[in-house]
């Protein structure tokens, strides 16, 4: 009878365990390096990767992909014309974006997430990193790049172009008013629902407001500048929804691998335990 519960627990955990990992399984992975590094930067961006080189397929990103992406952006002085960004990207079915970034001194960890998610990825981890301080804008190219090469799905170019430019907006609004620009940003995003029926000036209003809620005062130049964003966004149609529900998935994820954990050492006191009382 003892060996029969102990069967089934055990079958069940592997059931479970086999479940969990269907459901995490990584549907692929790519580096992205800038074509400019030194073998020795290179090997310095895989430390910050933790893998070795070789493990994953590897891409090359040059300057004139990141100015594709960019040039109309970021002033040449910005993105320079090297490429030294480099990004390790890893799909995922489920658990929104987990993003890390080394020696990238101009686009917080936020920024690329909600560029992103602009741009229409929504699960995967993400590490961008350089062998010494960088922007980090042109690892947008890469982690593009790489995406597109993994999935085999094209994102859409107008998105690629207004996530590129919310990602460069919202850096220079954080250079000018601080941090709480990623917030003000998302804040917005998460609006688009209400802003599509509005007039410019309606927008204007919604910026200020949504500014003024984050202790930020914006001036003309910066209000006209994310109208145009915004505006770009809602011709993209993209459901606001999918930000509220992209913005709450890490934290659930984090909860739903936590439940996993416990139950797998329930499991092990339960089995501790009944071979305990056999023992004795």
């Amino acid at each position: 009878m003892l060996r029969k519960i102990v069967v089934t627990v055990l079958a069940a955990c592997l059931l479970t365990g086999a479940l969990c990992t269907t459901a995490m399984a990584d549907n692929g992975s790519r580096v992205t390096i800038g074509a400019d590094n030194s073998d020795d930067a290179v090997d310095t961006v895989y430390g910050y990767f933790r893998i070795d080189r070789g493990d994953v397929e590897e891409l090359e990103v040059t300057n004139a992909q990141e100015r594709a992406l960019l040039g109309d952006l970021v002033p040449d002085t910005q993105i320079g014309d090297v490429a030294l960004s480099c990004a390790y990207v890893e799909t995922r079915s489920s658990g929104g974006i987990e993003l890390e970034s080394y020696n990238i001194k101009y686009v917080t960890d936020e920024m690329y997430k909600s560029a992103l998610q602009t741009a229409g990825i929504k699960d995967a981890k993400v590490i961008v990193a350089a062998a010494k301080p960088v922007s980090g804008t042109g690892a947008l190219a890469g982690i593009y790049k790489a995406y597109e090469d993994m999935t085999g799905q094209k994102l859409d170019e107008e998105a690629k172009s207004v996530a590129a430019e919310e990602l460069v907006i919202t850096g220079d609004l954080q250079e000018a008013i601080g941090s709480v620009s990623s917030d003000i940003m998302q804040d917005l995003k998460e609006k688009l629902k209400e802003t599509k029926g509005m007039s410019d000036s309606e927008i204007r209003d919604t910026i200020r407001e949504t500014a003024a809620e984050y202790n930020a005062e914006l001036s003309d130049g910066w209000v006209e500048q994310i109208l145009g964003l915004i505006k770009k966004m809602n011709e993209l149609n993209i459901d606001p929804d999918t930000f509220l529900q992209l913005a709450k998935t890490g934290e659930g994820m984090q909860g739903f691998l936590a439940g996993v954990g416990d139950f797998f050492k329930g499991v092990g006191d339960f089995i501790t335990g009944l071979f305990g009382h056999s023992a004795n």
